[in-house]
């Protein structure tokens, strides 16, 4: 038989919201290449490959159709969400995953599944040359971290109707920019939308990561630790964060919608 792969929208509680993540629990060993080869495949914004270990831990790989990335927020928790599901994980036990990013884990909370991830607190800098026309809007403020540039705008409406252009926003030194404002709807503390063109990702649904720059960001200057954000793309996504020192806490429920199997 073949390689088992789902796929499932991440940060939703619909089906063909959030964002779509594939997830293949690998039977065998396979090659990066092939993983590559995969993710081409599927053509979502990640596909996850998990592979247990011997102490009930797994190895964590994430694939855009184009690169290898060192961390994806919504296809982790897309994986958790397939470990509970099919029984691979106890609803009470912790997932364990070993990534390039370190030891993440999750664990469900409720309805939702909550993953521990490092922040990254983004550093005011200058705005970059060209940026401002990329993006044909006046940054409030331009800040950057270790993968993302963090571009605060001057209102919910402005992020919601950005149109930047993608051909230079991947011109820019950075793995993607986030841009965000102060939600306009009392139900969410912050509005992101985020672009990736440069690692063939031009615009992400859901992006757990950039909210790992994105609640330090707004603790700061909202003056609490414990939020909720609103990516404000077509599908859109719901992540409830929750600063704890160098860590942020991610929440978000997922949806399985399809399964299948890799016959190579």
């Amino acid at each position: 038989s073949g390689q088992p792969i789902v796929q499932i929208d991440a940060f939703t509680t619909a089906p063909f919201g959030g964002n779509p993540a594939g997830v293949c629990l690998l039977t065998r060993e396979r090659d990066a290449d092939w993983m590559q080869l995969v993710a081409r495949e599927m053509n979502l914004a990640e596909t996850a490959f998990l592979r247990r270990r011997s102490d009930g831990a797994y190895d964590l790989r994430w694939f855009t159709p184009a690169v290898e990335v060192d961390l994806c927020g919504h296809a982790t928790l897309a994986s958790a969400h397939l470990l509970y599901q099919d029984g691979h994980l106890a609803n009470d036990a912790v997932a364990r995953f070993h990534t390039l990013s370190g030891l993440l884990t999750a664990r469900r909370t409720g309805s939702a599944i909550e993953l521990d991830f490092p922040a990254a607190a983004p550093d005011l800098i200058p705005p970059p040359p060209g940026l401002a026309e990329a993006l044909a809007a006046t940054p409030v403020a331009v800040s950057k971290n270790r993968m993302d540039l963090l571009v605060e705008l001057d209102s919910d409406a402005t992020v919601r109707a950005l149109q930047p252009n993608l051909d230079q926003i991947a011109r820019l030194p950075t793995r993607g920019v986030i841009v965000t404002a102060r939600s306009a709807d009392p139900a969410y503390d912050f509005v992101s939308r985020f672009f990736g063109p440069a690692v063939g990702v031009p615009e992400d649904p859901v992006t757990g990561s950039a909210h790992c720059g994105l609640a330090p960001y707004w603790a700061a200057k909202l003056g609490r630790s414990s939020m909720t954000g609103y990516q404000a793309s077509a599908r859109g996504g719901v992540v409830g964060v929750e600063l704890a020192g160098d860590r942020v806490l991610l929440r978000g429920q997922a949806v399985t919608v399809l399964r299948g199997e890799l016959l190579t």
